[in-house]
């Protein structure tokens, strides 16, 4: 039997419009509000052996308020985005429209001064091919977005332009089954079904 990993995606700060780079926002009350209307299909994952999430505050949060008590991983933190950092993408078109082209074109460039999205998507999936279960094993990971694209491209082998057209919804779960090297996607029709089936 294959090892399972369902990502959890953090609950929001902020509404959408105004994400950022490297956002260490807390959950604000509409964030906590979601929390609570989803808890009932998302606690159940805390059955998993193994409960990690990224450092970010919205990803500790989120976990902890669903009963995960997880453990940071830093290989889940968000893409280091240099200067970048805290500006909205319209901030940063704003102030550097080539540079800010060049990266979203080339996924090994990082004309912010920080990490290509290349290195990103090898740093999550090292991560992914690295976690210690046996055969059967499940686990949870609370993540902000970006990381479980990230995670995906990675284990469907897609090219990294994929990335971009991947949309993760604040407390939406996707799962990936299978070891090191060889996973596949699995998608379940209620967030507790994750480790049930």
């Amino acid at each position: 039997m294959a090892l399972r990993v369902t990502f959890v995606a953090a609950a929001r700060s902020t509404p959408a419009l105004a994400e950022r780079f490297q956002d260490d926002r807390p959950l604000d009350q509409a964030g906590w509000e979601e929390v609570q209307r989803a808890a009932g299909e998302l606690i159940p994952l805390a059955a998993a052996e193994l409960r990690y999430c990224s450092p970010t505050p919205r990803s500790r949060a989120t976990g902890d308020a669903l009963g995960y008590a997880p453990l940071v991983q830093l290989a889940l933190r968000d893409c280091d985005m240099g200067r970048w950092q805290g500006l909205t993408l319209g901030e940063a078109m704003a102030r550097e429209p080539e540079a800010v082209d060049a990266w979203l074109a080339d996924p090994r460039s990082a004309p912010h001064g920080g990490e290509p999205l290349l290195a990103f998507i090898a740093r999550v999936g090292g991560w992914l091919d690295t976690r210690p279960v046996e055969d059967g094993g499940r686990i949870v990971a609370v993540a902000e977005p970006s990381v479980i694209r990230a995670a995906l491209v990675y284990a469907l082998m897609a090219p990294p332009a994929t990335y971009w057209n991947l949309d993760v919804r604040p407390l939406s779960t996707t799962t990936v089954t299978g070891r090191g090297g060889r996973w596949n996607l699995r998608f379940d029709g209620v967030a507790g079904e994750a480790l049930r089936a």
